[in-house]
Formats: C-alpha cells, sequence, structure tokens
C-alpha cells in the first residue's frame, strides 16, 4: 500500500452539519484531499457559501439543504447524489445541538430534540446512506462523537447520554457491514471553540477549566480534524471500523497536569 491511498481523488463525500463548525473544516479537508464534497445542512445561505468554497478548492459539489429530523430530505439528498455523481463513497454525520441546564430541571421536550438531532438523526443518515453503501459493498461514515462519550462534563447530561450513545452506535454498525466493505468509525473532538461556543470557552471558567485539562494548554483548531477525517474517509484506513479517534490535545489521557 502506498502513502497515496491516503487521498481521496475520485471519491465523493456527503457532509451532513457540513456548513458550520467542525463540519465545515472537514467538508474542507476532504476537498483538498481530493473528494468532491456535497456539504448540506438546513440554510440554504450557508450551503450556498460552503458550496462555493469547496469549488475554490477545484472540487465539484451540489447545492442541497437537508434535515436529519427529515427523513424524505436525507432520501432526497441521496437521490441527488447518485443523479449527480453516480454514487456516495464516503459519509460524514456532523450535525449536533446541546443545551446547558441542571438535569433535575431539564424538559423531556429538550431533550428529545437534543436525542433526535444527536442520535437519532445519525441512525437515519447511518439507514439512508447504509442501505446505498450495502448495495455497492463499500463505504466509509464518520460519525462526530465527542470526549463527552466517553467523560461526563456539567449540566449537559442530554449532550453526553446522546454522544455516549453515538459511539456505541458507531461500534454496532461496524461489526454489522464489515463484511460488505463498509468502514464504520467516529471521530471524538476534544474541546474546538466554533461560533456557537467560542463566547462560552473564552470568557468563562468553564472554558478557563478545559484549557487548564488539556496537556497542549489550548483549544483545538477545527481545522485539526481534518486530517483524523481524511484517514478514516481513505483506503489507508480499509481494516479499522468500529474505532472512536480521540483528537483532544490529551484531554482524556490526562490525571495530573502539574
Amino acid at each position: 500500500m502506498s502513502y497515496a491511498s491516503l487521498e481521496l481523488n475520485g471519491k465523493v463525500a456527503v457532509v451532513i452539519g457540513g456548513t458550520s463548525g467542525i463540519g465545515r473544516a472537514l467538508a474542507h479537508g476532504l476537498a483538498e484531499a481530493g473528494a468532491d464534497v456535497v456539504a448540506t445542512s438546513r440554510t440554504m445561505s450557508k450551503v450556498e457559501t460552503v458550496a462555493r468554497e469547496i469549488e475554490d478548492r477545484g472540487r465539484r459539489t451540489l447545492r442541497l439543504t437537508s434535515d436529519v429530523s427529515d427523513r424524505s430530505s436525507l432520501e432526497r439528498l441521496l437521490d441527488k447524489c447518485i443523479d449527480a455523481f453516480n454514487r456516495v463513497d464516503i459519509l460524514i454525520n456532523s450535525a449536533g445541538r446541546t443545551k446547558r441546564a441542571p438535569t433535575v430541571e431539564f424538559s423531556e421536550e429538550d431533550w428529545n430534540q437534543i436525542m433526535d438531532t444527536n442520535l437519532t438523526g445519525t441512525l437515519r443518515a447511518c439507514q439512508v446512506f447504509g442501505r446505498h453503501m450495502l448495495e455497492r459493498r463499500y463505504g466509509r461514515i464518520i460519525n462526530i462523537a465527542s470526549i463527552a462519550s466517553f467523560v461526563a462534563l456539567q449540566e449537559v447530561a442530554a449532550y453526553c447520554a446522546s454522544k455516549a450513545a453515538v459511539a456505541s452506535l458507531t461500534k454496532s454498525l461496524a461489526i454489522e457491514w464489515a463484511s460488505y466493505g463498509i468502514c464504520v468509525n467516529a471521530i471524538a473532538p476534544g474541546v474546538f471553540p466554533t461560533e456557537l461556543n467560542r463566547t462560552l470557552l473564552n470568557e468563562t471558567e468553564r472554558g478557563r477549566e478545559f484549557v487548564w485539562r488539556t496537556p497542549t494548554k489550548r483549544f483545538g483548531k477545527a481545522e485539526e480534524l481534518a486530517g483524523a477525517a481524511v484517514f478514516l474517509a481513505s483506503d489507508a484506513a480499509s481494516f479499522v471500523t468500529g474505532e472512536i479517534l480521540v483528537v483532544d490535545g490529551g484531554l482524556l489521557a490526562s490525571g495530573m497536569n502539574q
């Protein structure tokens, strides 16, 4: 095997939740590695922006919205991709949401919304695109887990539970689909500032504690996740499945920092 197997030339990737934050960085990374990339979310203006960024990298794309709470929108997304590219080789599930509140006061509505996006939404996309990959006997699926898949974070019980379940779902699909040439893995990011959490991380004690607990003594940059995604999406990772690849600056490995 040559190192050229890390390239994604000729591959077709779909990044759900790919128009902001981590998903956007992963879409850029896949495009830079050679893949044609469809970055999709619920907001067309954001889809348009990232589509232009992908085209600026010399890759093909489509301008399509989707909503992980709506199975029919995912089915339309797949159909349009097949019409344009004949196949989808790579799926990244990056749509997610969270809310912080004391668990005793957390409403069932908020709980259900987080679970429906983070967990059931991931399942829906895996089912819709997985069926296509099973028929082709080839595919790479990368879910977005979290350090919260492994450790608790204060007052985000729904988010932590959903991400622990995403890690478990990833392993379950990996063993079901391995014999069909489909590798199912997840990336578990540490602390990465995005549009949604930058103020919290930069201006609160919670953010300062995250930095203190991270051996590298800084937050991650979203583009630092792209290498993990390119590897897992590539043929270099053909014998890697059921893995939760942690990218966290050493946070989970840390016991004593001083």
